[in-house]
């Protein structure tokens, strides 16, 4: 190999890892915008007309959740307006002029909402306690009140596919309910609708999204910090279960939407006292073989599978 062969091979290399890049970036976009747009329709989350408030925290995920929804907006056969809602706790240190900038000169419409909750949770919850509780529930009153004041329709949450698991893991093991986060909800007062667009999205995706856009990320001194959260416990346990077993928080999401409330417990959602045999073939019923396990009922006939008659 001649010097100008190996200097064209150390121009071309670059090149070519920066096209491998772009390639993926995109990818990533189209993802993004696909599994965002898909739980948009499923859940009917935005209406023609829509005021959509964005809650934007500083955090990947919330600006995953503007970003997207921005392109979102540019291609939806409806109409709906966006406003970016940003609440300042005046935690000590908060650098309050990034929002701003950003929102700016990205040209979105946005409000900033100064309230001192960092000094009121600070005084409720003793020392060493965690704070995430009630920073969530004088936050959520804030925003309520924001959304009314703006006219928003639609309140718009960063939570993606694994704060959805991890919640429900959390209620199961601190809660004793099969609980976790829905899609779509109306707020306690019967006021709002509370969406969760990212809902599809795993965080891996937000957090390399929020890498290739080079988003201004504002830590949370207040709660993030906290070391022994129950909810970071068990976002560990589930990233380390996903590192053994691939594809593990995924079919967990699944199983959310595939509830069979026969094979649960729950008397509410199912009338086991009114369960009778009644000769009469039922879909529902339990079945000796699952459609998963189908081939194996070649092997086994029913016949073979009935206990043998009396007598």
């Amino acid at each position: 190999m001649n010097a100008s062969s190996e200097t064209l091979d150390a121009t071309t290399e670059p090149l070519h890892d920066t096209r491998k890049a772009d390639h993926e970036d995109h990818k990533l976009e189209k993802r993004l915008c696909r599994e965002m747009g898909r739980a948009i329709i499923d859940y009917a989350m935005i209406e023609e007309g829509d005021k959509v408030m964005v809650c934007l925290s500083g955090g990947k995920d919330s600006y995953t959740l503007l970003d997207i929804l921005l392109k979102l907006q540019k291609r939806a056969p409806i109409s709906f307006s966006i406003v970016a809602v940003n609440l300042d706790q005046k935690q000590p240190g908060f650098p309050e002029h990034v929002l701003p900038e950003y929102l700016t000169r990205i040209g979105v419409d946005f409000h900033i909402e100064n309230q001192d909750t960092y000094s009121v949770v600070k005084r409720l919850v003793p020392e060493g306690k965690t704070t995430c509780s009630v920073c969530s529930r004088l936050r959520r009153a804030i925003l309520y009140r924001v959304a009314t004041e703006l006219g928003a329709t639609k309140v718009a949450l960063g939570h993606h596919r694994d704060d959805i698991v991890t919640t429900l893991m959390l209620n199961l093991f601190y809660g004793g309910r099969m609980k976790g986060m829905p899609p779509k909800l109306v707020s306690d007062d019967g006021r709002h609708v509370v969406i969760r667009p990212l809902c599809y999205v795993s965080e891996k995706d937000t957090a390399r999204w929020a890498q290739v856009q080079g988003f201004p990320i504002i830590p949370c001194n207040l709660c993030g910090s906290q070391d022994g959260l129950q909810r970071v416990v068990v976002g560990e346990m589930l990233r380390e279960w996903e590192r053994k077993y691939p594809g593990r928080i995924e079919n967990m999401f699944r199983a959310m939407s595939r509830v069979v409330p026969s094979h649960l417990m729950d008397p509410q959602l199912y009338d086991f006292k009114g369960v009778h045999a009644t000769g009469v073939a039922n879909p529902q019923g339990d079945r000796a073989f699952d459609p998963d396990f189908l081939p194996l009922a070649h092997e086994f006939p029913a016949a073979a599978l009935k206990p043998p008659l009396a007598g």
